[in-house]
């Protein structure tokens, strides 16, 4: 019996499957990390102010880093900017209009894009860096057209904050 789970632990072990990531990829001689504000192309008010804090959180709560929101005086510096924010409807309902067979969106999606760099400062080649980071979420508008407003800044904000965490799992993880 013990043969047979030896031979079988054995045999599964050079199986060809690998865990393509190399762990955690953060420098030891990086204590201080700047996030400065990030540059909003996109136009939507107040959106800049949003990530950068979200990303300041996610950075902290790794409990590895003195994070400030300005470049000087860090080791590295996390530089970001906001390239592409869409708001598009996905789903349709019936219009409460009185109009028949008229449909009105009901269910939109939103995504942001960003150029984010991540880089130990002096250096010019980057730790990390992504030319079009992107998440998304969808959120629904109800029944009142006057909740639409409020639930795109509900989905905003879960937005700003999936964006920071995945950004910082890329940055800081090898995967």
């Amino acid at each position: 019996m013990c043969l047979a789970a030896l031979t079988a632990s054995l045999a599964t072990a050079g199986c060809g499957y690998a865990l393509l990531g190399h762990g955690i990829s953060a420098d030891p001689s990086i204590k201080r990390v700047g996030v400065p504000a990030f540059r909003d192309n996109t136009g939507k008010a107040g959106l800049e102010q949003k990530i950068s804090q979200k990303v300041i959180e996610e950075l902290l709560k790794r409990g590895r880093f003195d994070v400030v929101s300005e470049s000087t005086g860090v080791d590295a510096v996390v530089e970001g900017e906001l390239i592409a924010f869409n708001v598009a409807p996905i789903g349709f309902g019936e219009s409460d209009s009185g109009e028949s067979g008229a449909t009105q969106a009901s269910r939109y999606s939103i995504a942001l894009s960003a150029r984010v760099r991540y880089a130990k400062t002096g250096q010019s080649e980057p730790i990390w860096q992504n030319e079009a980071f992107t998440v998304r979420d969808e959120y629904d508008v109800g029944d009142d057209p006057a909740a639409f407003f409020d639930r795109e800044e509900q989905a905003i904000d879960r937005l700003a904050a999936s964006f920071a965490r995945s950004l910082i799992a890329a940055m800081l993880e090898a995967f």
